[in-house]
């Protein structure tokens, strides 16, 4: 276990993004939340499934990433939809913006976790799959297990 792995807390990943993305590059940003916020994504109250990041006059932004009111936070409640600032360094900013202008490139959350106490955010520029190529992968899918199954079964 190297010492990245041993420092970080997965608070929730996007489970769909494989299978309605293909992912071809993967970046890792720190994120600017309140601290409301951050004691929900604590409790792993965060929802990544229809979030996507925008870059916008050279900062990028997190959009419809739903983390969801903290409990205990009284009057001072978060909008649980806001935009969100990420932390990106300005050479990879310019080269994200590059790559999104090509046609069909989206930059979409993979996951979320703690680093060192942190929250940061994997984002992966992702292309969207056509139905075949999910249907593909749904093909391949049944075939693993299928042949995993029947590896177990002639193992017993």
């Amino acid at each position: 276990m190297n010492d990245k792995e041993q420092h970080s807390k997965l608070i929730t990943k996007n489970k769909t993004a494989w299978f309605n993305y293909q992912i071809d590059e993967t970046f890792e940003a720190g994120i600017v939340l309140t601290g409301s916020e951050v004691k929900s994504c604590r409790e792993g109250k965060v929802t990544l499934k229809d979030g996507y990041a925008r870059v916008t006059d050279a900062e990028v932004f997190l959009h419809d990433v739903h983390i969801s009111p903290y409990h205990h936070a009284g009057y001072s409640q978060h909008d649980p939809l806001r935009q969100r600032k990420l932390l990106l360094h300005r050479r990879e900013i310019k080269r994200l913006t590059g790559k999104i202008r090509e046609r069909g490139y989206s930059f979409i959350p993979l996951k979320m976790y703690f680093q060192n106490g942190k929250v940061k955010v994997e984002l992966g520029l992702a292309r969207g799959k056509k139905l075949y190529d999910k249907r593909e992968d749904i093909k391949k899918r049944d075939m693993k297990r299928d042949a995993a199954a029947a590896f177990k079964e002639r193992k017993q």
